[in-house]
């Protein structure tokens, strides 16, 4: 985030005692030519440079992403939840790892394939024959970050496991609703639905996800470099915690503070509505979308250094919040080219 400083400084002739009189008006003094210079700076917040020092961090480890990891950083300080999807080895569980470590949040990992049960996620109630009870064991979904690796693999039973946790940051075994850590965030991966073995996810589930993002193949210079250079699997060893859970937290709280103008909240509504107008569209975005996509927006002005937002903030997001959410009616359009289409449609403010 950045603010805004006015500096007021005063030129007098050698021999004038005339101070500036702060108390009249700056048009006043301007018109008077009593040379004051005022200046305007832009000065950023110890908010902006964490961000930026916690992008550069994830830089040393996934390279030549910027793009995908800003809006990494943006989706977790939009307290949203992040889905990955792309090809088996392009750097998706490397970013999940990446994210967990410069934030200093606790990371639990579940590999999901077809036999994997809820209650493998949830946990499950023991007997305990010296208590003569129950006694409740927490599953891995009991942490700050969970990554929920290739999701689509496993059956819609064991997906559905996770909408009360990702919606309402609790979940319910034997009739016993249990708090989740705070922060928590998903942050799961899927191959593309065109490879064997896969299950799609449905609407309902793709709907509490905030983002989407694809990473795609690195370019010649950054491919090469992940060639000649160290492991990944031990830089993430080595990687150190940019900021804590509490300062998360905080960062959070700012990005609910970023003002957002009514012309902004307009524009919104115009994409929102146009979508639902879109003829080649099955069903437009909803409301949910909407809330989703000015907390992003938020996060991404307070990145760029911001108090405000501003139409090019919706515009660097809306295809990540909107694509999953965007079918086509013939299913030939993906859902990154309905959303830019969009983008196209609806005049800026």
């Amino acid at each position: 985030m950045y603010f805004w400083v006015v500096a007021t400084v005063c030129y007098r002739p050698q021999g004038q005692r005339n101070a500036c009189k702060p108390e009249l008006p700056l048009a006043r003094i301007m018109a008077a030519h009593n040379k004051t210079i005022q200046r305007t700076m832009l000065i950023p917040t110890d908010s902006t440079r964490l961000c930026h020092q916690i992008l550069s961090q994830l830089g040393t480890i996934l390279l030549g992403k910027p793009h995908a990891l800003r809006l990494s950083l943006a989706c977790l300080l939009a307290r949203g939840h992040l889905l990955i999807e792309d090809l088996p080895g392009v750097g998706k569980t490397t970013l999940a790892h990446a994210l967990s470590r410069s934030l200093g949040l606790e990371f639990q990992r579940v590999q999901f394939t077809s036999d994997l049960l809820p209650a493998d996620l949830i946990g499950v109630s023991i007997f305990d024959a010296s208590q003569h009870s129950f006694s409740f064991h927490p599953g891995p979904i009991f942490t700050q970050v969970l990554l929920a690796d290739e999701i689509n693999r496993t059956t819609p039973k064991t997906q559905s496991a996770l909408l009360e946790a990702m919606e309402e940051r609790q979940v319910t075994a034997d009739g016993t609703t249990r708090a989740l850590p705070d922060p928590f965030f998903v942050i799961a991966t899927q191959n593309p639905s065109r490879q064997i073995g896969t299950f799609p996810l449905p609407e309902s589930q793709l709907d509490r996800f905030l983002m989407r993002i694809s990473l795609g193949l690195p370019d010649a210079q950054a491919e090469r470099a992940l060639l000649a250079g160290q492991d990944r699997r031990e830089l993430l060893n080595q990687l150190a915690s940019a900021t804590s859970a509490d300062v998360l937290g905080k960062l959070q709280n700012e990005v609910r503070e970023i003002y957002v103008g009514d012309r902004l909240l307009d524009y919104v509504q115009a994409l929102l509505a146009a979508s639902r107008n879109l003829p080649d569209l099955a069903q437009g975005l909803s409301p949910r979308c909407g809330i989703g996509l000015l907390a992003a927006s938020r996060a991404w002005a307070m990145i760029e250094g911001r108090d405000h937002v501003r139409p090019e903030d919706v515009q660097a997001v809306f295809p990540s919040v909107a694509a999953h959410r965007l079918n086509a009616t013939d299913g030939r359009a993906s859902g990154v080219l309905l959303a830019r289409q969009l983008l196209e449609t609806v005049a800026l403010p």
